[in-house]
């Protein structure tokens, strides 16, 4: 026997209900904004890019322990290159972003391309400083260059706790 096509329902239990999705306008956003300023504080992310310094210092100090104590050691050194490895693409990103925001024709199509763009070259610099660095600082002591880098990668994830 052959099933006739419309033997079924249209409805079939297997199909979800569509979710009804609000779009809220700008001053909607504004004003929610507004009446609970302390829930949607923007973070700056220049404040992470601080943060990633200042966690680059803390562990140059910690592992200047294991040096010598008369002069910067080369795990104070490699340290600090763990940290510049992390900061300075994050900061060019950063630049990246802040200039096209500046840009008198953004629209969402071109932030992107901004967006996509600042992140290959945050990829590229993070390379290339890896790549340099394995090849021109002789003797640089891994540890202490990744966990550096590491940890100051890790800022971005701490800054959600800072809100």
């Amino acid at each position: 026997m052959i099933p006739q096509k419309n033997q079924f329902s249209e409805v079939d239990e297997w199909d979800e209900p569509e979710e009804v999705v609000r779009v809220y306008s700008k001053e909607e956003i504004v004003a929610l904004q507004q009446s609970d300023a302390t829930k949607y504080r923007s973070l700056s992310p220049w404040k992470i890019i601080l943060a990633q310094v200042l966690i680059t210092a803390i562990s140059m100090v910690f592992w200047s322990i294991f040096g010598e104590p008369v002069r910067v050691s080369l795990y104070t050194q490699s340290a600090f290159l763990g940290g510049l490895i992390s900061v300075l693409p994050t900061a060019l990103f950063l630049v990246r972003l802040e200039l096209a925001k500046k840009s008198q024709r953004l629209n969402p199509g071109r932030f992107l391309a901004a967006l996509v763009s600042g992140e290959f070259i945050k990829i590229a610099v993070t390379l290339m400083l890896f790549v340099g660095i394995a090849y021109y600082v002789p003797g640089v002591l891994w540890v202490p260059l990744l966990v550096t880098y590491l940890l100051a990668l890790k800022c971005v994830w701490l800054a959600w706790l800072w809100r």
